[in-house]
């Protein structure tokens, strides 16, 4: 099966939260990894995200890169929505 993984930046403007984060983090800009396959035998192209990562911290934080935690795409969707309402 062939597979491929989209990388993307996500930008926060203040501190956020969700499930599978140990504690809230600041604001910043985000690396969040997708993972994603090929379905076979369909009449077009079509890929099914199997997993999405979030790398910390945010990617201005000097030092090494410490950890990719697995999120889910909903949990991601709803930070942001509600870091653009603030």
């Amino acid at each position: 099966m062939t597979s491929r993984t989209i990388e993307t930046v996500v930008h926060f403007a203040s501190a956020f939260s969700f499930a599978g984060l140990d504690a809230p983090q600041p604001a910043g800009a985000y690396r969040v990894d997708r993972d994603e396959e090929l379905i076979e035998g369909a009449s077009q192209v079509a890929w099914l995200r199997t997993r999405t990562f979030l790398h910390l911290p945010a990617i201005d934080t000097p030092g090494p890169r410490q950890q990719i935690l697995p999120i889910s795409p909903a949990d991601l969707e709803a930070a942001l929505e509600r870091d653009q309402q603030s």
